[in-house]
Order: structure tokens, then C-alpha cells, then sequence
């Protein structure tokens, strides 16, 4: 976990990688537990507890700021465009998101790269997506 919060400025409840599985050159793979106690679950929905689509996308961009953390630039990583997601299943109270992403492209500040999210082996959602490297203004 030190080595997620060292590269990303996201923390709990608000942080949806829990550990770095793999990381090459240009793609890394990380998983996300999800707890019964998530507070996202409380209201989405009760009785029939899912992750937020919105969420998953997160969980992609967060995967993403890593593996641009691993680049050794300074600076915030932001998501500047989100193209094509599709969401295949649900993630429920217990499973196991594995999320992967790949770099496919840099240009300058730019980072073009495309991630998917899988639980027990089954595709739940992919989405393609753009990051940047920016300086923080605070």
C-alpha cells in the first residue's frame, strides 16, 4: 500500500487500489477488495448493493495515475478524456476487482491508455481513456 500512496494523491474512502499486482514497461495490474461496509453500497443500491459505474471508471484512472507515477515525473495526474466505456456485469459487496491498464501512447504531458476491470476471470468493464501530467497548484 505505501508504494500506491507514495505515486497518487488519493486516500481513503476515496481510494480504490489496494495493491499492485504486476507493473512492465507499459502496463501494470492491480486489485481492488471490495468491503460489505463500502459507504458507496449503502444507497446503490439497498437490497441490491453494486459499484457505481463511475467508480469502476476510478479504479481505471487511479491504476492509470500509478503507472504515470512510475514514470518519475512530478506532478498531478488527471483524466482529460474517457472514451468508450462499456460495462459488462456487476461488481458486488466481496468480489475482487483486478484492474488493468496499458499505456498506449505518451506525447509530451499526454498519456493515451485503455484499461479493463475483471472479477473471478469475467470482464466487468473496459474504457478507454486520456491522462496528464500537470503541476499542482497548491
Amino acid at each position: 500500500m505505501e508504494d500506491i500512496l507514495a505515486v497518487i494523491p488519493q486516500r481513503p474512502p476515496f481510494l480504490f487500489v489496494d495493491k499492485i499486482v504486476r507493473r512492465e514497461e507499459n502496463t501494470i495490474t492491480a486489485q481492488r477488495t471490495l468491503r460489505d461496509d463500502e459507504s458507496f453500497f449503502q444507497g446503490h443500491f439497498p437490497g441490491n448493493p453494486i459499484m457505481p459505474g463511475v467508480l469502476l471508471c476510478e479504479a481505471c484512472f487511479q491504476t492509470g495515475a500509478i503507472l504515470m507515477g512510475a514514470d518519475h515525473q512530478r506532478g498531478l495526474g488527471v483524466v482529460t478524456r474517457i472514451k468508450d466505456a462499456k460495462f459488462k456485469h456487476f461488481a458486488y459487496p466481496g468480489d475482487t476487482l483486478t484492474i488493468t491498464v496499458t499505456l498506449d501512447e505518451k506525447l509530451a504531458n499526454a498519456y493515451y491508455m485503455h484499461g479493463s476491470i475483471h472479477v473471478g476471470g469475467k470482464l466487468i468493464m473496459k474504457i478507454v481513456f486520456q491522462g496528464a501530467l500537470i503541476q499542482s497548484e497548491k
